[in-house]
């Protein structure tokens, strides 16, 4: 192990050039019109799990996209690591934002990166991330420094719900068994300040119809005396919050886990600007629940939020019609002990009642997923803790996320293990949106870092 540092100098650019091959494959899972280009990146991981050292690898059918799997077991009375990824990746749109394009992978110097980040869809989620665990391994097992078992389960549908995986994990439970599960799908404070994320957040994701008259009218002779379906949508979803922010949804807070002042108090000493935070996203202030910090509203509360809104007439120059529907997509981030499908449920029984007679409403559920909290005290993380501590030279924080990774509830209720989430991005490295990127540093850095990982949690699981 006292070698990486010179191995991962050595194969430096070998380890780039792969991934921005990897990059330049759109593998878009929400757009069935990049379908081949999906299972072309399935087949590019099978192919790189296999080089890196994996003795078994396949693709396992699902009904949607297939599932990449692969193994090295080297001693069946050793601990087995079960790594979990994807290679699918959000649609890149809008296109016009991006000072590149989203698939031909660029380097450039940032205030951030001043040694390069890599500017492509799915840089940092999660293709980059995921691949530092295949790099990992190579140099695990072409140096015969890999003290465990590993198995590889990369699927093609996270950022569409996952709906594939909750189908397979559960008839292959003998295939996936492992003692910890390792996902690189998080990030960390700054290069400078490492963290571990040890909580997620659910998501119930849900769209919204309205529909008035039965088609499109003169908005002069009809205005005024038909309902506008975008007017009453555009209320309807105001009247979701109150004055302070607060969601109005009956029954929405009823099982929020309320943390103590004293975790409260432990969060806040993670090193956090405000005016650094208002900076980068050229804000003038902050927004959100009253009586939180920036941090808590964005990591320990439920939200609820437009993620697109349309209907009328959109296209260039005039068109006075009042439109027979409008549309809405809305998300909400949910906290541990709120029950996902539960809050679908209040959501549609609420949007439903408060629609005037003027129009109809449905509301369609999409896909959601439970929160998640991962204890400190369990030998994963303290493995994880200690691998960034060699690497980076300081102990980690523990942090909690605002981001969702629906399949960890999943995981830890089929298989029974806890998940460690290792991230290496940052908040700055812009995922899901255009100028998606992903530092090179921060790549590396993981490739080094993760192997302390096996061989920590491998002398913890033996001393227990």
């Amino acid at each position: 192990m006292s070698h990486i540092k010179s191995h991962i100098k050595e194969h430096k650019q070998t380890f780039l050039d792969e991934l921005i091959e990897l990059l330049k494959i759109p593998s878009v899972s929400a757009d069935s019109a990049f379908k081949k280009d999906v299972l072309l990146t399935a087949d590019f991981i099978l192919n790189s799990l296999h080089k890196a050292g994996c003795d078994k690898v396949e693709l396992c059918e699902t009904p949607g996209y297939p599932i990449v799997y692969g193994e090295k077991i080297i001693d069946k009375n050793l601990p087995t690591v079960l790594v979990y990824g994807h290679y699918d990746v959000q649609p890149a749109d809008p296109i016009e934002l991006w000072t590149s394009p989203p698939f031909e992978p660029v380097i450039k110097e940032t205030e951030i990166h001043p040694e390069g980040a890599i500017f492509a869809r799915g840089a940092c989620d999660d293709k980059g991330q995921m691949y530092m665990h295949v790099k990992a391994l190579e140099y695990m097992t072409s140096t015969g420094n890999l003290p465990c078992n590993v198995k590889f389960m990369i699927e093609g549908e996270e950022e569409v719900g996952s709906e594939s995986l909750s189908w397979f994990v559960p008839r292959n439970k003998e295939k996936l068994a492992n003692d910890v599960i390792l996902i690189s799908d998080t990030g960390m404070i700054a290069n400078t300040i490492p963290s571990i994320t040890t909580g997620l957040r659910g998501l119930s994701y849900v769209e919204v119809e309205v529909t008035g008259p039965n088609r499109d009218l003169h908005s002069g002779l009809y205005g005024g005396a038909v309902a506008n379906p975008i007017n009453i949508l555009t209320k309807m979803i105001a009247s979701l919050h109150d004055e302070n922010n607060h969601i109005t949804i009956p029954g929405f807070y009823d099982n929020v886990e309320e943390l103590s002042k004293e975790e409260r108090e432990e969060m806040a000493k993670a090193p956090f600007s405000l005016e650094n935070y208002k900076k980068a996203l050229d804000i003038d202030a902050v927004y959100g629940e009253e009586g939180f910090s920036t941090n808590e509203r964005n990591s320990i509360r439920p939200t609820l939020d437009v993620n697109g809104i349309w209907g009328g007439y959109t296209g260039e120059g005039a068109k006075t019609v009042i439109a027979s529907k409008a549309f809405a997509k809305i998300s909400m981030r949910l906290v541990p002990n709120q029950d996902w499908k539960e809050i679908t449920e209040l959501f549609k029984n609420h949007f439903e009642s408060i629609a005037p007679k003027s129009v109809k409403v449905k509301v369609k559920p999409h896909h959601g997923g439970q929160g998640y909290v991962t204890p400190i005290d369990n030998i994963g993380y303290q493995a994880a803790s200690k691998a960034y501590e060699t690497t980076f030279g300081k102990t980690p924080i523990p942090q909690r996320s605002g981001g969702s990774i629906p399949i960890v509830s999943l995981f830890e209720k089929e298989l029974k293990s806890k998940t460690i989430l290792m991230g290496f991005g940052l908040n700055s490295d812009a995922i899901h949106s255009p100028n998606e990127h992903f530092g090179v540093w921060n790549y590396l850095k993981g490739i080094e870092t993760i192997p302390y990982f096996y061989k920590y949690f491998t002398e913890l699981f033996k001393n227990q």
